[in-house]
């Protein structure tokens, strides 16, 4: 039997029986995909400073992040995903490192009408490769990893998948036109499922397994 339900703070829910355990299933497959290629896992805060995605977000995103000021007057934001959290440790953190890959499963926020298959609190799957030695190279196997997890899913399920290799991404942060997007047309409104692409400081993308 399946518990989910609807919480009650709009746009969020509760996540219980079938669901539960298709979802922990699901994050195991994703992880071991990820780190059977080197990657490693991350764990990211849910509250970031606004800056880090004001300055980045195209307007669809910057319209729908929960903002909000810390006691001391510092503008702060639920995240509304994780790869320009991930671009800021880089920049601070890793500047010396070549080729470090993470993966991480982390919550985001953005304030939207619900709707089926659409929520405003969502899980994001995410795989990102800092400092790349062969950023084209970086950039194929990224990209091929996330079709090969959406690929293994779809048949799980018989559906189809579609692959768009020139996407124009909502976030400013992505530098060319080779930005992806992975999409299941049999989900109708909420069909992209997968995005990203190469970025200052790397490549990545992300997976939505929670909506």
């Amino acid at each position: 039997m399946n518990y989910s339900i609807d919480s009650l703070a709009r746009g969020t829910r509760i996540i219980a029986g079938f669901e539960a355990e298709y979802r922990r299933v699901l994050l195991g497959r994703l992880i071991s995909q990820a780190e059977d290629q080197g990657f490693g896992e991350i764990e990211l805060p849910s509250i970031e400073n606004a800056d880090l995605y004001t300055d980045k977000a195209g307007s669809e995103v910057l319209g729908q992040m929960y903002m909000f000021e810390s006691k001391s007057g510092k503008a702060l934001c639920l995240r509304p995903e994780g790869t320009a959290t991930i671009q800021a440790i880089a920049r601070k953190h890793w500047k010396r490192y070549r080729d470090v890959k993470v993966w991480y499963f982390t919550r985001c926020y953005r304030y939207e009408r619900p709707q089926a298959g659409r929520y405003r609190e969502f899980w994001q799957f995410g795989v990102e490769w800092v400092n790349p030695t062969d950023p084209g190279g970086a950039l194929a196997s990224v990209s091929g990893l996330a079709k090969r997890m959406v690929s293994d899913e779809c048949l799980r399920w018989g559906l189809e998948y579609t692959c768009n290799g020139q996407a124009k991404r909502g976030l400013a942060y992505y530098t060319d036109a080779t930005s992806f997007e992975v999409s299941v047309p049999a989900l109708g409104a909420q069909s992209q499922v997968a995005g990203g692409g190469p970025y200052a400081e790397g490549v990545g993308f992300a997976i939505v397994t929670g909506k």
